[in-house]
């Protein structure tokens, strides 16, 4: 079995801690390279293991050099209230650089990533681990990657724009023409 140079993240603001000190623990010739600055948690409760790694931010101009050399991204956040409604914008990043994800079961990578078949969906350290292991010993299905840049070249911050304004229009029409209900008297 080929072990994994690095499964990368680039997020640090709502890590799963459990889920990366449980992975990192069970396979530990896994790297674990979580790129970006350490803010809203405290770097004394990050796990530290010989195969955990913490550089700090870089610059964006240089994470294309720190992608190539991945073999799988993951999106570590732990699912709580506060991550309910989050859209993570590292999934289609890290999708348009041609690497796999996993992601726990986030609304918003689940539909439409997860459903379409272009990120493994891992809630637990033994998904995780078990969605690694499948990538790792039989790689991406065959044809992934055009799939993901079909679906991905589709998709433009510029189109999202303009698809959130057109249903902010949509609801603020039907707030216009809805009639006001007729308030009733108590004596």
């Amino acid at each position: 079995m080929q072990i994994p140079a690095a499964i990368i993240s680039t997020v640090m603001r709502i890590l799963d801690i459990g889920l990366l000190e449980e992975v990192s623990a069970a396979r530990p010739g896994w790297q674990f390279i979580l790129v970006g600055p350490i803010v809203k948690i405290d770097p004394a409760i990050l796990p530290r293991r010989p195969n955990i790694h913490y550089p700090g931010p870089k610059k964006y101009a240089d994470l294309p050099a720190y992608l190539s050399a991945w073999d799988i991204a993951m999106i570590p956040f732990v699912l709580n209230p506060r991550t309910e409604f989050i859209s993570p914008t590292k999934t289609p990043e890290y999708l348009a650089g041609g690497k796999p994800v996993i992601s726990p079961s986030i609304a918003d990578v689940v539909k439409p990533y997860g459903e379409s078949g272009f990120v493994s969906i891992a809630d637990t350290g033994a998904e995780f681990i078990a969605a690694a292991e499948e990538l790792i010993q039989n790689g991406v299905p065959r044809g992934w990657l055009g799939r993901v840049d079909n679906f991905l070249s589709g998709r433009s911050w510029e189109k999202t724009i303009n698809e959130m304004v057109a249903l902010i229009a949509t609801g603020l029409k039907g707030k216009e023409t809805a009639k006001p209900q007729k308030s009733q008297s108590y004596v």
